[in-house]
């Protein structure tokens, strides 16, 4: 199931990524208000494993989630660039529970046509 997708900013890429607020009831953790962090792993479409944090704001009636820890590590590594896409997905396992996958797409024309891509450059 696709959680969220969104085009990469210029903070996104040399800060943060933050993401759609009323995606944040896909993590429990911090919906519940148990915590402010939570670590989550994520495979990317080469089945690397990255461990972003998943944060939000302390106080507040808008928490503004965000993804920090590995994060800028995984845009360096895959090469992407301020318009690129980012597609997380949940997969629910009944012995694994939630896992997560990433995907980084780049817009490109093919045969006169925009067309979404993986972005395989690096990753």
């Amino acid at each position: 199931m696709e959680i969220f997708n969104k085009a990469l900013t210029k903070t996104d890429i040399n800060v943060r990524f933050s993401f759609p607020t009323n995606r944040i009831e896909c993590f429990a953790e911090l919906e519940e208000g148990q915590s402010h962090s939570v670590d989550l792993t994520v495979k990317d479409s080469r089945q690397r494993v990255w461990t972003f944090s998943c944060r939000k704001r302390r106080n507040g009636s808008h928490p503004k989630p965000w993804l920090s820890g590995e994060w800028l590590r995984f845009v360096k590594h895959c090469g992407l660039k301020i318009g690129d896409k980012v597609v997380m997905v949940q997969e629910d396992d009944q012995f694994l529970g939630s896992q997560y996958r990433i995907e980084a797409k780049r817009r490109i024309i093919v045969l006169g046509q925009a067309i979404w891509a993986d972005v395989l450059v690096n990753c």
